[in-house]
C-alpha cells in the first residue's frame, strides 16, 4: 500500500508531503529515505517501495518543497540535471537536517513506543544522513556515495549510533583525497562503517538510467538490508 503522508516542520513554519511506502503487516521498524538531487522521483519511490516489501514503514520527504514543491527530475536529461544542480546549491541543508528529523520524529511517534528509526540517502542524501546522525538520535543511518562528508569529520565524535556508508572509488564528485580523508577520519570509529566499490562511479546503485551498476547495487542493496536487519530489528 503506498500514498502521501504530510509532516508539520519542527519550526512550525509549514508542512511538506512524503511519499509513504506501507507493509502488509505490522512495521517492523521505520525508514526515512533521503533524496539525491533530484526529487522523490521513481527511482526514491522504488526504493521505498522495496523497504516496504521487506517490512518496514519507509517514507521519502520532499526535501525541496521550499523551493519547487514536488518537482521530479530525471538525471540522464542534461537540463533536469542542470536544474537540479540549480536547487543543490540553493537548499539549506540545516533545515533539511530539521526536515528529516521532523519525518523521523513522525513515523518514530507512528509506530509507538520503543520503535526504531533508521534513514539511508544518496548522493546529497548520503550527506544528509551522516548529518543526521550526528545530529539527531536516529537508530541507524546509511549513505551512499559519501558527497561532502570529509568535510563533516569534525562531528563524528557526536555519531552515537550505527553508520553505515558506501563509497564508490571512482567518484568523479568525491576525489581520491576525499576519500582518502573519510577513511583516516572514520575508519577508527567504533560506529562507522565504510565500503569501497572499486570501479565505480557516483550514482552506482540508482534504481533506474545509466548510472546504475547492477552488480555493485546488488552487493551495496544487500549489505545495506543486513545492517538495517541487525540494527533497526
Amino acid at each position: 500500500m503506498t500514498n502521501t503522508t504530510t509532516i508539520p516542520t519542527l519550526a512550525g513554519d509549514g508542512e511538506f508531503t512524503a511519499y509513504r511506502a506501507t507493509p502488509a503487516g505490522t512495521p517492523k521498524a521505520a525508514i526515512v529515505v533521503i533524496q539525491e538531487i533530484f526529487g522523490v522521483n521513481a527511482g526514491i519511490r522504488r526504493k521505498c517501495d522495496t523497504l516496504a516489501e521487506a517490512g518496514y514503514l519507509a517514507i521519502a520527504p520532499d526535501l525541496f518543497w521550499r523551493l519547487e514543491p514536488g518537482i521530479e527530475l530525471d538525471p540522464d536529461i542534461e537540463p533536469e540535471f542542470q536544474r537540479a544542480l540549480k536547487l543543490m546549491g540553493e537548499f539549506d541543508q540545516d533545515k533539511g537536517i530539521a526536515d528529516i528529523e521532523a519525518s523521523v520524529r513522525a513515523v518514530r511517534s507512528e509506530l509507538g513506543d520503543g520503535a526504531k528509526v533508521g534513514v539511508v540517502g544518496y548522493c546529497l542524501g548520503g550527506r544528509l544522513a551522516f548529518m543526521t546522525a550526528a545530529r539527531t538520535d536516529v537508530d541507524a543511518s546509511v549513505g551512499y556515495y559519501g558527497v561532502g562528508i570529509d568535510g563533516l569529520l569534525g562531528e563524528k565524535n557526536a555519531i552515537a549510533h550505527p553508520v553505515l556508508l558506501h563509497v564508490p572509488e571512482e567518484d568523479h564528485f568525491v576525489d581520491k583525497d576525499a576519500q582518502a580523508a573519510m577513511h583516516a577520519g572514520l575508519d577508527d570509529h567504533p560506529k562507522v562503517t565504510i565500503y569501497d566499490y572499486a570501479g565505480e562511479d557516483h550514482g552506482f546503485a540508482t534504481e533506474f538510467g545509466e548510472r546504475r551498476s547492477d552488480a555493485s547495487a546488488k552487493l551495496a542493496d544487500e549489505r545495506t538490508a543486513e545492517f538495517f536487519a541487525e540494527h533497526l530489528g
